[in-house]
């Protein structure tokens, strides 16, 4: 298994996410997959720079939740996916969004798992801080269609709740998409868990 592609400057991959399962360590074996987690540079919501770094994060905050074992199990997948693959995302202007890191994980992931749970908050997991930046754009028709999208197209919102406030919970990133989401879910933080 290739955990490494320069010696000078990677991460080793085994060591900061402890793979746990059968599953875990397949997504793992996959030279492509562990070269997208040695991507990055510090910038701004990610001033860890590698993917590697912040999915060690995300983990960490994983595992501070009053959750299920059920529940950890399946957002430990979506944490080590969901950002992998930004190094292939297009960002030209107009973006195609069928080429987001969204998209590209879930593409990934489901040739490994048919589990719903995953694929759907590996899809959709960046949705909440999209439906808030709307708001942050005075754009509140655009935002309430998002909010109706996430509603209809994930059956599991805590589990996209949990997944949302332990990736927003990283970095430097921004924490007011993560309460606004929170108000407009009526869902009851619990943030108090990652301080």
């Amino acid at each position: 298994m290739s955990t490494t592609m320069n010696a000078a400057h990677t991460i080793d991959i085994l060591a900061v996410i402890e793979p746990e399962t059968s599953l875990e360590r397949k997504i793992l074996s996959n030279d492509a997959f562990v070269s997208g987690l040695q991507w990055g540079s510090p910038r701004f919501g990610h001033p860890e720079g590698k993917i590697i770094l912040h999915v060690g994060e995300v983990l960490r905050n994983i595992d501070k939740l009053p959750i299920s074992k059920e529940q950890r199990r399946i957002l430990r997948i979506v944490a080590i996916v969901h950002d992998t693959f930004k190094c292939s995302e297009d960002r030209n202007t107009p973006r195609d969004w069928s080429k987001h890191h969204s998209v590209l994980a879930f593409n990934f992931i489901q040739k490994y798992t048919d589990e719903k749970a995953i694929l759907q908050t590996t899809l959709h997991h960046d949705e909440p801080f999209y439906a808030w930046l709307h708001i942050h754009k005075n754009q509140e028709e655009l935002s309430n269609k998002k909010l109706e999208f996430i509603k209809s197209n994930v059956d599991d919102l805590n589990l996209l709740y949990y997944f949302f406030l332990c990736d927003t919970m990283t970095g430097d990133k921004l924490l007011k998409p993560l309460v606004w989401f929170e108000n407009q879910m009526g869902i009851e933080s619990l943030s108090e868990y990652l301080i």
